[in-house]
């Protein structure tokens, strides 16, 4: 059986495609957006201080590469990504990018783990502790993000809320935060803000999109 010709180039060629679209900072800081929901091209252009035209760029290149998808709804076009096979493609991405460039690893210890240390809690292990009512989850993103799906039984308190409603969350329990992945700065923020509070506090391992590919519970707000 004869291979079929130009097929290996043909499927690299195809390969490739995805690997131009994501390489770009502003491409990829916009499905970390839309892997927690979503979005208009004004949402995102605001989130990502893009201009619209910019954000529609990008968003046409992500598209062409199959990597988000779009629905129009009156006047607006909402956008997401394609599936959760993008949260995985993004999650090897900053596993290898931490494991080969210092310059990565670097930013992380400097930025990140000098607020948090500790070893974060793997997905598992957070799900059998919630089961057995053992820790409080909360989530820290904005509650728009948090009305779009959370982890099962998680509070939502977002980050600039934290300290002024920090008496909602019960003392007794060891509180496991996260936001929108393993390198979102809320979780960091928050877990550091309360320790100093004399609270007992870790991060998640991953952020919701992460928790969510992976199959674990989550839940949606209802309407209020």
């Amino acid at each position: 059986m004869s291979n079929l010709p130009g097929f290996p180039k043909n499927l690299f060629e195809q390969f490739a495609r995805v690997g131009k679209a994501i390489s770009n900072a502003q491409r990829l800081e916009i499905l970390e957006f839309l892997a927690q929901g979503e979005r208009s091209v004004d949402v995102l252009a605001q989130l990502t201080g893009l201009s619209v035209a910019n954000a529609s760029q990008h968003l046409r290149h992500l598209r062409e590469a199959g990597l988000v998808m779009a629905r129009k709804d009156g006047l607006y076009v909402f956008y997401r990504i394609a599936g959760d096979g993008i949260v995985r493609l993004l999650g090897a991405l900053r596993a290898v990018a931490r494991e080969n460039l210092a310059e990565v690893d670097k930013l992380v210890r400097l930025y990140l783990e000098s607020k948090d240390s500790l070893e974060p809690v793997p997905a598992k292990e957070l799900m059998q502790r919630a089961k057995k009512g053992l820790v409080v989850v909360l989530d820290v993103r904005p509650s728009e993000e948090y009305a779009e799906g959370h982890i099962r039984g998680a509070i939502n308190i977002p980050i600039g809320e934290l300290r002024k409603r920090l008496h909602e969350i019960p003392r007794a329990q060891e509180i496991v935060a996260y936001c929108r992945g393993p390198y979102c700065v809320m979780a960091f923020d928050a877990v550091a803000e309360l320790r100093k509070k004399g609270r007992t506090a870790r991060r998640l391992e991953n952020g919701f999109p992460e928790w969510k590919s992976a199959g674990f519970p989550v839940e949606m707000q209802g309407p209020a």
